[in-house]
């Protein structure tokens, strides 16, 4: 047994400093490894098959000639494969039947799968895969989204698909400035770096899953539930994940890989392409959006409604929750908003970074931007003008809405008071020039999550949480807050995360992780160090201590718990080509206390670089005839590069909550929303035309500037 001595003379607080990541190191040397990269013994490799029909049903497969190719060592498809359990609601729900693979013979989409190759190598398994022949009675299908779509439905998601209060005819019949506005958005791409890629393997009667993945323990009750397992059967690990954005969840690569891997008694890795991952990891569904707004003479509003129309698959329901924003941000007598569904015959879309908010943004930010055209107000003016008192919808206090001071400070740095109001007056050579500016908010949520963090005799301390750092620094972040509990210097602390062995934790999503993750991580470090200074000894294999935050979470009073924004642009528009070029951006955002403030401003900068890539450049088109995503690669999926990336800013203000333990709210999605309605604010304050489509495409600009109506 042995004492250590946890404090110094004067601890220099850790969180609010600029800490380098603790894994960076490794990422730049190629030590950190991935989930393809780990290596295993007598490894098989798996390739999945996609159908090539978008719907009917699969008549034959011609097996044998693959099995006889070299290498090839089986091919499961709905005939061969092990039965899987579905009837279960598991951590989001029902599972999205694409993952449980190989059940039946029905097509219900372009891109569905319908068999598993399995070869010595990845190369052997691809040319294989390739040589399968499927044969399948094909069917009508229908991909396209309309608005008047007879199979359109409310759905709830995780917030009431409608909500109602006032006369809206009437607020609007009262109003003497009306917008009524139809607002779109594209089929969006998560596109991570790395790509998804999972390795199963039993050994000794336990299930182990090498994951790229957002939550290594709901993964693995995911798998528990699938494979009707006992929970201590099954270990998930995802140590590095080169981005997620909302797509690493329980896909059909990991269910194949343990699928095989328990035909086979050996370990089979499962990675996806580029172009399979526009089939096979989910993507942000297209919108129709109906925004209208009516305001007295001094633009306060009377009424408000947003609908929004988007589309789910024809096997399992999902809604984009575009109309959230409208619920948060503002207010009126008259407060309608309506979330949508159309089922299609198109792979079931999922969780994109700022589900509902970047898309829902878009279109209330435009309105909020043509009203305030009409009422002559200016635009930050018009939105402090209709700042509500509580939440719109549920009549709850604002636990802190610091949206005001956000854009007092974004309009004094951008240089706002200097804005000549009147479109398309600024011209330098070529170039129209223009500013705009929109509001943005996230939830700020908590879930409960268990920790551990144990003391060494050597003076260390280790942290365990199965946690998921994505790219956004949360390792770092979790390690600079174990620091300040124990009151040590970030050194002393080693991070484990990413093991679903270190017990339940809140996934990487829903700008939760890093608030609900530290949450645990400071009460299980704080409760150590007390035991530490109270003498407790340290034995050989240290002295641990565990936390569990279910009670602390679920006593939060109700409130309305958001982070907040202000985001700027300037563009320059050439109308007689079309280009559109974001020449700076500001954000100013109240999201909490900033744990580590380089990490941070990497989250808010990438999040205003999507946006632009989502203004500008990102658009899935899905071909009618086909039922596919047309250019489904990097070379036709446009987004932002480096040279579309312009003197961007992102800072925060004072803002944090007292009722989180370290006073975090989330900012991993919030740098997102509102800057694509910004970009195209500037432009209408450019060229003095509206595009109410994304993307801003250079085609669609020259039809506005040949004297088309409102793009």
């Amino acid at each position: 047994m042995s004492t250590v001595t946890t404090t110094t003379s004067v601890h220099a607080p850790s969180v609010g400093t600029g800490h380098t990541r603790v894994e960076g190191r490794d990422k730049v040397t190629g030590a950190a490894r991935y989930a393809a990269e780990v290596p295993f013994a007598g490894l098989a490799h798996g390739w999945l098959v996609l159908s090539t029909i978008a719907r009917g049903r699969i008549s034959a497969l011609d097996t044998e000639p693959v099995l006889a190719m070299p290498g090839v060592l089986a091919v499961l498809d709905h005939r061969n494969a092990p039965h899987l359990n579905t009837d279960y609601a598991g951590l989001l729900g029902k599972p999205d039947p694409t993952c449980a693979v190989f059940q039946h013979d029905r097509v219900p989409h372009l891109g569905w799968p319908v068999a598993l190759v399995v070869a010595e190598t990845s190369e052997q398994a691809r040319e294989a895969a390739e040589a399968l022949v499927v044969h399948y009675e094909q069917q009508p299908h229908d991909v396209e989204l309309t608005s008047d779509h007879p199979g359109s439905h409310p759905l709830d998601g995780h917030m009431p698909a409608v909500t109602e209060k006032g006369d809206l005819d009437a607020g609007l019949a009262s109003s003497t400035f009306v917008v009524d506005a139809e607002y779109t958005t594209p089929e969006e791409h998560h596109n991570p770096m790395e790509p998804h890629a999972a390795t199963a393997r039993w050994d000794d009667g336990r299930l182990e899953v090498t994951d790229s993945n957002q939550g290594v323990t709901w993964v693995a009750g995911e798998l528990q539930n699938l494979f009707s397992l006992d929970p201590a059967s099954v270990r998930v690990r995802s140590e590095h994940v080169g981005g997620g954005f909302g797509s690493k969840g329980v896909r059909a690569h990991q269910v194949a890989a343990v699928m095989a891997a328990t035909v086979l008694r050996r370990p089979v890795r499962v990675a996806l392409t580029r172009r399979q991952m526009f089939t096979l990891a989910g993507h942000r569904s297209p919108t129709i959006q109906r925004v209208r707004l009516g305001a007295d003479a001094d633009g306060r509003l009377r009424a408000l409604e947003h609908r929004s129309v988007s589309r789910t698959s024809s096997f399992h329901e999902f809604v984009e929750p575009s109309t959230g924003a409208a619920r948060v941000m503002y207010d009126a007598d008259a407060h309608h908003t309506a979330n949508h569904v159309v089922p299609l015959d198109v792979p079931t879309p999922t969780w994109m970074r700022a589900p509902g908010e970047a898309p829902g943004s878009f279109a209330l930010e435009a309105a909020f931007d043509e009203l305030a055209e009409k009422c002559g107000i200016d635009p930050i003016e018009l939105r402090l003008r209709n700042e509500p008192e509580t939440g719109p919808v549920s009549g709850l206090p604002f636990a802190g809405r610091n949206l005001a001071a956000c854009f007092r400070e974004g309009a004094r740095r951008f240089g706002w008071a200097d804005r000549d109001s009147r479109p398309g007056v600024r011209r330098e050579g070529r170039w129209l020039l223009g500013t705009g500016t929109a509001a943005a908010s996230f939830p700020a949520g908590a879930a409960p999550s268990t920790a551990t963090a144990t003391a060494h005799p050597d003076g260390t301390f280790t942290i365990r949480i199965s946690a998921a750092d994505i790219g956004t620094g949360a390792r770092t972040a979790l390690a600079l807050i174990a620091a300040d509990a124990l009151q040590v210097a970030p050194e002393r602390i080693r991070m484990r995360i990413g093991d679903s062995d270190f017990g339940p934790a809140m996934i990487a999503g829903g700008s939760m992780g890093t608030r609900s993750w530290s949450w645990a991580v400071k009460a299980a470090a704080g409760e150590l160090r007390e035991r530490l200074a109270l003498g407790a000894g340290i034995p050989a294999q240290g002295l641990t201590v565990r936390s569990d935050t279910t009670e602390a979470v679920q006593a939060l009073g109700p409130a309305e718990r958001h982070s907040f924004g202000a985001q700027f642009a300037e563009v320059a528009v050439d109308v007689t080509t079309g280009e559109v070029r974001v020449r700076r951006m500001l954000g100013i955002f109240a999201a909490g206390r900033i744990v580590n403030p380089l990490t941070a401003r990497n989250q808010l900068l990438g999040g205003m670089v999507w946006g632009i890539s989502m203004a500008l450049h990102e658009e899935a088109a899905r071909d009618l005839a086909s039922g596919g995503v047309v250019g489904a690669d990097l070379a036709g999926y446009h987004v932002a590069t480096h040279a579309d990336v312009p003197r961007i800013e992102a800072d925060w203000i004072e803002d944090t909550d007292p009722d989180d333990p370290v006073g975090i709210k989330g900012l991993g999605e919030i740098g997102v929303v509102g800057a694509a309605a910004a970009v195209a604010n500037a432009v209408w304050h450019a060229t003095g035309v509206r595009h109410r489509s994304l993307p801003i495409r250079p085609d669609r600009v020259l039809t506005a500037a040949a004297g088309a109506p409102d793009a």
